[in-house]
């Protein structure tokens, strides 16, 4: 008898477990499109999605965060969603995006346009198929959102304090550690110690002070996460080379 109910149980979660499966795949498909463009066959996904948990799970019993972050699947789902934050950058053009030197005022205007765009495309598929989709809420606030500065100088509404969404300012110190700590075409990475004291001389200026705070807590994990999933010297070097032709071919 209990070998049936076994069954049967496993039998009921199965349905579930494929769409929580089919959802992952697709958020994973869609990130990795808007990442080719820069990251060809980097790990920044699972980066992010690393860092997101970790600071998630630090404050979750936070008295600010704890409602929030301890209503049903939250976190889970922040962490599903978070591959996504940057989807909006396929909607930028090629000479700009690829562009390797500053970005003028005009073409800096045009790339914060990812927010946007970004956000756009989810509501959009949302209206195609006449639904709005439970699990994409977080990630449109973090799409949207991930660039504004808790002291309201960020993009694209100049929102600030609270009046951000809780996703997009954890999203927000994750975006930042990995763009740092990341080698880049244009770029070296920063050093995991001078990464830290970038982000905490922000607090209270373009981060939360107390998710920056918890940051802090466990910068050492966001650390060790970073060395889990590194680039490799081969995905940097085919990185290079499709920027090379990219930037050749853009008109």
């Amino acid at each position: 008898m209990k070998n049936k109910m076994t069954d049967r149980k496993s039998h009921a979660q199965k349905p579930t477990l494929e769409l929580s499966a089919t959802q992952d795949a697709i958020i994973h498909v869609i990130a990795y499109m808007a990442e080719t463009r820069e990251n060809v066959t980097g790990n920044n996904i699972y980066r992010i999605q690393g860092y997101i948990k970790k600071l998630a799970e630090q404050l979750r019993f936070h008295p600010r965060f704890t409602d929030f972050l301890n209503k049903g699947n939250t976190i889970e789902a922040l962490v599903k969603s978070a591959p996504l934050h940057d989807i909006g950058s396929v909607g930028v053009p090629d000479r700009i995006f690829l562009k390797p030197g500053r970005l003028t005022l005009e073409e800096f205007e045009i790339m914060k346009g990812h927010t946007s765009k970004g956000l756009n495309f989810i509501l959009n598929a949302e209206r195609d198929i006449g639904l709005e989709i439970p699990f994409l809420k977080f990630a449109k606030e973090i799409v949207h959102s991930h660039h504004e500065k808790w002291d309201g100088s960020g993009y694209p509404e100049g929102l600030s304090g609270d009046a951000i969404p809780i996703p997009a300012r954890l999203m927000a110190v994750a975006d930042v550690y990995d763009a740092l700590t990341s080698r880049r075409v244009y770029k070296q990475p920063v050093s995991h110690e001078n990464a830290v004291k970038i982000i905490l001389k922000e607090k209270g200026k373009q981060f939360d002070p107390d998710i920056a705070t918890a940051f802090n807590e466990i910068h050492e994990e966001f650390q060790g996460i970073a060395k889990n999933f590194a680039d490799s010297e081969k995905d940097f070097n085919t990185r290079v080379e499709y920027l090379e032709q990219a930037i050749a071919e853009a008109p």
